[in-house]
């Protein structure tokens, strides 16, 4: 299989995810701002599980692009990431009607965490079948901002039972975290293109 059409059945996937959340934004009864209150929570977690999905579908597009041939256990790789980012809408709807109640919360975080987990699953597929002397071997480095992530994720979920807020300010933390690009594989595109001329 060609590295362009996992791409794109992934973009697919993730354009439908964020199309289902969006359809969870129930048009309020009434013409006044007091009407959009109730609707303050489903929005705010609409946005997050938002700029958390475009996050993952930017990296993963810097990911493929650096990536020379796909094999049967990247395919797999990346169908568990896809996985656990279709349970997004589930858990961004469930968060947003129960305004932060401590069993949503946390399982927002199971679900971020899994997905965290899922991504770094394909890369270390990828730089299997390329080996440690790949572009992405090369960009990855030690991934320290991806084990920050999945920490600050592992803390959040069990401060979820015990302080809502705390556990969503970990959340958005993470997703500011990754909103600064992530320029470490675009170097290492621009370095192999530098190399090449």
């Amino acid at each position: 299989m060609s590295k362009g059409r996992l791409e794109a059945f992934s973009d697919g996937v993730i354009a439908i995810l964020i199309t289902i959340m969006v359809l969870e934004l129930k048009v309020p009864h009434g013409a006044d701002w007091h009407a959009l209150r109730p609707l303050t929570p489903v929005f705010f977690s609409y946005v997050l599980s938002f700029v958390f999905l475009g996050i993952y579908w930017n990296n993963h597009h810097h990911m493929l692009q650096v990536t020379q041939r796909i094999t049967g256990g990247i395919l797999w790789a990346n169908h568990h990431l896809l996985f656990w980012l279709s349970l997004i809408p589930f858990a961004t709807a469930w968060l947003g009607e129960n305004h932060l109640a401590p069993l949503p919360t946390a399982l927002y975080g199971v679900i971020l965490l899994l997905s965290a987990i899922a991504y770094t699953t394909l890369q270390s597929a990828i730089i299997a079948a390329e080996g440690r002397g790949s572009q992405l071997a090369s960009a990855v480095g030690s991934d320290r901002k991806g084990k920050l992530s999945m920490a600050g994720y592992a803390i959040a979920i069990p401060v979820a039972f015990v302080v809502q807020w705390l556990a969503v300010t970990l959340y958005v933390a993470v997703t500011l975290m990754w909103l600064i690009p992530d320029r470490r594989i675009e170097q290492e595109t621009e370095t192999a293109s530098v190399d090449e001329e």
